[in-house]
């Protein structure tokens, strides 16, 4: 049998999604204006990076050509490779909404074709009702935030008043998300993952996909940080997803990073957490080693996400690609006859694009391994190819969406 790698790199869009005005993002491109800044001298960072963007791996892989796919150029500055390894394309997401579930669900063949609740972006986020059920539930003395906001901007602007009062700061933005931040100390750990439990059940009625656990450290503004100790609360898919499969195929899915909290634990064998996208990488790597015949091993790589889109920081995103590109080499050397890596993303978060949110983007697909030969896959219509690809290649039934590219 065969083993199969399955790594997000979360929000790394390469633009042309094809309903994107529906999302307001038409024009959206993580990939693409990054490249731009770069070779424009705009992403330039004084001992972090400079220069136009560099990644050879990656281009080797077909990056620079799925670009081309999605959107009808090249990204700028980049040279066009040599050689080119293994198969590559790019996908559509068909799910509705732009998250983080709705993407990894239909990469595991299970798209969501049901709407998301979502709360109001005007006036107060949470409906008073909600929140009173909140504080009496939990034993709270009330809320702060209320709000769509940024993460690292409301614990910055309400950190301090939380300490003071013991207020959770409670927030939300575009997505189907409910989001509650925290101090680890003088709220408590344990307290805050009590809490997000307690408003999962209270939001089953509201359609939300995920709670979110935000703990941050520090006693002042200036020292405010967020910790990795963050957890997902969300959903069941609405339907049994590749994970399922290979379980129930007597399989073991190794869940690397946030995986298994998306999948809300289940068709997941083994938990293995990490803090930063090289700690991942690392992770990643040891349960490459511990992977047996027909094992996945699925990561989430989280930082070009939450740390470097959301926050619309082109150079901090920029040199997490060039570091995530230079450790690629690393994962080639651990894979064996058989063995099929494939390296794509959930959704878009251009960092260059207004406000704070995801966007609505195709997402690359790279596949590769030893005796994968090189050829274009095109545009996949549905992010639910991956999972079938992968389905086909450990050898389990077919699901009913999307079909392999093998």
């Amino acid at each position: 049998m065969a083993r199969a790698f399955l790594f997000v790199l979360d929000s790394f869009g390469v633009g042309g999604g094809p309903d994107a005005a529906s999302y307001g993002d038409e024009g959206a491109d993580t990939l693409g204006h990054i490249a731009e800044f770069c070779a424009a001298g705009a992403a330039d960072r004084t001992g972090l990076r400079q220069g136009p963007l560099t990644l050879p791996i990656l281009s080797g892989l077909g990056l620079l050509e799925i670009a081309k796919a999605a959107t009808g150029n090249y990204p700028a500055g980049m040279p066009l490779p040599e050689k080119l390894y293994g198969l590559y394309g790019c996908a559509n997401e068909v799910s509705r909404g732009k998250d983080t579930p709705s993407g990894h669900w239909e990469i595991a063949g299970t798209p969501v074709m049901f709407d998301w609740g979502y709360f109001p972006a005007e006036g107060d986020a949470f409906p008073p009702e909600l929140v009173k059920a909140i504080c009496e539930a939990a034993d709270l003395p009330g809320i702060l935030g209320n709000c769509h906001a940024s993460g690292t901007d409301i614990i910055a602007k309400l950190g301090e008043e939380h300490i003071r009062s013991g207020k959770p700061i409670c927030y939300t933005s575009s997505d189907s998300v409910f989001q509650i931040a925290a101090h680890e100390q003088h709220f408590g750990l344990d307290r805050l993952i009590g809490l997000c439990k307690i408003v999962r059940t209270l939001l089953d009625p509201y359609n939300i996909g995920r709670v979110i656990a935000r703990p941050f450290v520090g006693e002042t503004v200036a020292t405010f940080e967020r910790t990795g100790n963050r957890r997902d609360f969300s959903v069941l898919p609405p339907e049994p997803t590749l994970l399922d499969r290979l379980v129930k195929a007597e399989r073991t899915v190794h869940a690397v990073g946030k995986i298994g909290d998306i999948f809300a634990h289940q068709g997941v064998s083994r938990v293995i957490k990490a803090n930063g996208n090289m700690a991942l990488m690392d992770a990643t790597l040891k349960a490459m080693d511990e992977a047996d015949d027909g094992d996945l091993v699925f990561t989430n790589f989280v930082d070009f996400d939450m740390v470097y889109g959301h926050r619309r920081d082109v150079p901090g995103y920029a040199a997490a690609l060039e570091a995530f590109d230079a450790r690629l080499p690393e994962v080639h050397k651990k894979l064996k006859a058989g063995d099929l890596v494939i390296l794509t993303a959930d959704h878009g978060c251009d960092p260059t694009w207004r406000g704070t949110d995801h966007t609505r983007e195709r997402v690359p697909v790279m596949a590769y391994g030893p005796g994968i030969r090189s050829r274009s896959i095109g545009v996949r219509q549905t992010y639910a190819d991956i999972g079938e690809t992968v389905a086909k290649h450990l050898g389990i039934a077919a699901g009913p969406h999307g079909r392999s590219f093998l």
